[in-house]
């Protein structure tokens, strides 16, 4: 079997892993229905680069995205979760193919290891899930750095001068200035620690830098021309220059990423931050592919640190150069050194199996109801305890492998499960369940209680659906036929939702319930 064929397969398989996620799972309310009741917005009011939501102005985010969400309304004539669950998981695939490129003249079997690492690092392989923008913006990037290299060595392809500016503005269409301040700064970085400084204009000159400004430039007439001044002041200071200086969102301490990046790469981060450390430790960074990996990292970690918005997502686009710098640095250190990194791990999620059991005695949660939890709980033991062995037997690349390949495999089995627990996740099935109702009974009108970001389960309803309290819900009920959706523990424990409620009849899926009053 020749080595494009293993490579598609281990694509394949990657994928693969994480399709009844993307197939089965609901949309949760925080972002993902907002991007979809923001899109059903843009559609109704013919608008492509100025988006709003309800009506209030949403300049936080570029319009490539939204294009993608408003794409698959237009073809699928609905929202499907697995469509756009597609420009999650196929930009961290390209990434692990580019990564790969990248570095496999220094070792293929590294190559295919950090593939799996990366992959069943914590927030990567939840970017790779999740409908945010960040994991499209994170492969831009990627490409714009590899673009660059090739351009560094001499091995460029015919238009990569013309190609780096392209995916420097994508990655800004995509999410926003993190987009261009990651390749800039690195690259700037990069030259001014090799004392060439001076040569920077060879790969982001006046042409490069024109097409930059070009596209920006058609990018910000749109936005002018549909949403007029205050909109493009919106989006070029409020959302980039207030947000860094003094943040009105996610405003975090100097120090966070600090905190949030030992979860964020787990269960690989004590083996990636040990390999780094004790590389630079030792002067093994040593050549211009580790030289520009460590400058991309240590640069954009302290940007990020010191810009006041801060989210444990926002570093997605270093977690590539994280975990294939530990493999490139790994085969020149005494591997008996780094085993502990993985022992720890191994150890914890050896308990997985057993610990669900003994969980279940004393919690009850819906998801342990489901048989493919146990099942995935299962692999991930038995995964781990080879992966034990291996550290016994002083195999660690064979050991890291194996525990990932079972992480994966509890992806995919544990992913059946989902559907199960959507009730919990998302408005989804309520909403479906509201709806029927409604036509049954001839009710139009929506209303919903003390539910984060309530106003987006139009995207569900087809219609508007507004936002009451208790005294509003007291002046409706004489007046009208509605729907009111609240929380099943807000019915459960308001004593003056449940006197309003009375002999209504209410039906409640997961931790949602909704009242009919006819």
């Amino acid at each position: 079997m020749n080595f494009q064929k293993i490579n598609f397969l281990r694509y394949l398989f990657l994928f693969s892993c994480f399709i009844p996620l993307l197939w089965f799972r609901d949309f949760t309310p925080n972002n993902e229905l907002k991007y979809l009741s923001i899109a059903d917005e843009a559609i109704r009011d013919g608008h492509f680069f100025t988006f709003w939501n309800h009506g209030v102005m949403y300049a936080d985010k570029p319009p490539l995205y939204f294009w993608i969400v408003m794409l698959g309304k237009w073809l699928l004539g609905c929202h499907s979760m697995f469509f756009l669950s597609l420009f999650s998981i196929i930009p961290a695939l390209v990434i692990l193919y580019v990564m790969d490129k990248w570095v496999r003249g220094v070792d293929p079997k590294i190559a295919s290891s950090g593939q799996l690492m990366l992959m069943t690092s914590g927030l990567f392989a939840g970017s790779a899930i999740v409908l945010r923008m960040d994991m499209l913006m994170s492969m831009f990037i990627v490409l714009a750095l590899y673009t660059f290299c090739r351009q560094y060595v001499g091995n460029a392809v015919k238009y990569a001068s013309i190609l780096l500016p392209i995916y420097i503005f994508l990655a800004v269409f995509t999410k926003g200035p993190v987009g261009v301040l990651v390749p800039l700064l690195s690259i700037s970085c990069f030259l001014l620690l090799k004392g060439q400084i001076r040569h920077f204009g060879r790969y982001f000159g006046w042409k490069q830098f024109g097409i930059l400004v070009g596209l920006c430039l058609c990018w910000f007439s749109g936005v002018y021309l549909e949403g007029g001044k205050s909109y493009l002041n919106n989006l070029l200071f409020h959302q980039t220059v207030n947000r860094a200086i003094d943040s009105f969102h996610h405003k975090e301490p100097l120090w966070y990423y600090l905190k949030t990046i030992w979860y964020s790469l787990a269960p690989w981060i004590l083996l990636y931050a040990t390999t780094i450390i004790w590389g630079i430790k030792k002067q093994l960074i040593d050549n211009d592919l580790k030289k520009l990996f460590v400058v991309v990292i240590t640069t954009t970690f302290i940007a990020l640190s010191i810009f006041s918005g801060k989210l444990d997502i926002y570093l997605l686009p270093i977690f590539p150069f994280i975990a294939y710098l530990a493999f490139i640095l790994l085969p020149d250190l005494d591997e008996k050194y780094i085993r502990w990194t993985v022992v720890i791990p191994g150890v914890i999620l050896f308990l997985s199996f057993p610990g669900l059991f003994i969980i279940a005695r004393y919690i009850d949660l819906p998801i342990l109801q489901i048989s493919a939890i146990p099942v995935a709980a299962f692999l991930l033991s038995v995964s781990s305890g080879i992966c034990l062995y291996l550290l016994f037997k002083k195999r660690l690349v064979a050991a890291a492998n194996t525990l990932s390949i079972g992480l994966l495999m509890a992806i995919l089995t544990g992913g059946f499960a989902i559907s199960g627990l959507n009730s919990y996740i998302g408005y989804g099935e309520i909403c479906q369940k509201g709806e029927t109702i409604a036509q049954e009974c001839g009710i139009k009108n929506f209303y919903f209680y003390q539910l984060s970001n309530g106003k987006n389960m139009d995207a569900y309803l087809q219609t508007d659906i507004n936002k009451v309290d208790i005294s509003g819900i007291s002046s409706l009920v004489d007046k009208q036929k509605f729907i009111l959706f609240v929380s099943d523990k807000n019915l459960k424990e308001e004593v003056k939702l449940q006197q309003i409620v009375n002999n209504n009849k209410v039906y409640t899926i997961g931790k949602y319930s909704f009242i009919v009053f006819n």
